[in-house]
């Protein structure tokens, strides 16, 4: 078993250090503000840090999955973050939805240091944290995939290495595009079979069985059709993302036409209030605007 710190104890990262936990691990947690931290230990045992670099000292693996890239550079090269507190035997795995920019900015910095540093966004959801079935995506060097990779294994369905530094990022890039259009895709089904009179539900059961069929239909149209929206990934940090795919896109000269105009439906959805609304709630978009 390896001694792990954990920084940031958000929807995602609560239960991810809670199963490394359960599975035995040494894990010492740190998050901004104390009192969250202060719940995960009395749940879950452990340890808990006053700084990102407290919590690094001594721990062979450093997991993060915090809010943006200036989160993320705070907790790995702030004055008290845990680059300075990491031997040079020491992983640091981000599991934090970042730019491929900052990933390769930190990979070099932490080899300077001796550290290696794997970009490992996740996706999954809330549900996917909570029971250990995340999808993550790696990029960075090999051999500290290799040693990371059991530890990620505890809260993952399937983990990989795509490439270098930076490819983890990419990755994600590619996941939240998809989404944005299959969110987007389901969102005016609905919304045209209430037009039609047809029975929502119904005309799921059907095409859910056909090339239709796909994961957000199977696990959101019910919440959806029920005006219910509070189930995991929120609308303004899909916007964040989206930015960061859009930013990538105008530097590889990618075209995303489709995921910039999801990107707008967001920005409605915000306007209505709905910036902690899960991403389904592009439909309440829709009925918004009978």
């Amino acid at each position: 078993m390896a001694k792990v710190a954990f920084l940031g104890l958000g929807v995602m990262g609560y239960p991810m250090a809670g199963h490394l936990q359960a599975a035995g691990h040494d894990v010492t947690v740190f998050n901004r503000t104390a009192a969250k931290a202060e719940a995960w230990v009395a749940q879950h045992g452990g340890s808990m840090a006053a700084t990102p670099r407290e919590a690094a000292e001594g721990a062979e693996f450093v997991m993060a999955c915090v809010g943006n890239d200036d989160d993320l550079r705070m907790v790995c090269t702030g004055e008290n973050g845990a680059f300075n507190g990491m031997s040079d035997s020491a992983i640091f795995v981000d599991h934090t939805t970042v730019s491929a920019k900052v990933t390769r900015e930190l990979y070099d910095a932490g080899a300077t240091r001796g550290i290696a540093f794997v970009d490992a966004p996740i996706s999954g959801g809330q549900a996917g944290a909570e029971n250990a079935v995340l999808s993550i995506m790696c990029g960075g060097d090999q051999a500290a995939y290799d040693a990371a990779e059991p530890i990620m294994q505890v809260y993952s369905k399937i983990c990989r290495r795509i490439g270098d530094s930076g490819a983890g990022q990419m990755t994600k890039m590619c996941n939240q595009i998809a989404i944005a259009g299959l969110v987007q895709g389901l969102s005016e089904a609905l919304h045209f079979a209430e037009k039609a009179g047809l029975d929502g539900r119904s005309v799921v059961e059907v095409i859910s069985q056909g090339a239709a069929g796909s994961w957000q239909m199977a696990n959101r149209y019910e919440t959806m059709l029920d005006d219910h929206f509070d189930h995991g990934f929120a609308v303004d940090w899909m916007r964040k993302d989206l930015g960061i795919c859009l930013d990538t896109a105008n530097e590889t000269g990618a075209s995303l036409p489709v995921t910039a105009l999801v990107d707008q439906f967001y920005k409605d959805v915000q306007k209505l209030g709905g910036g902690r609304w899960d991403t389904s709630s592009l439909f309440k978009r829709l009925r918004a605007l009978d």
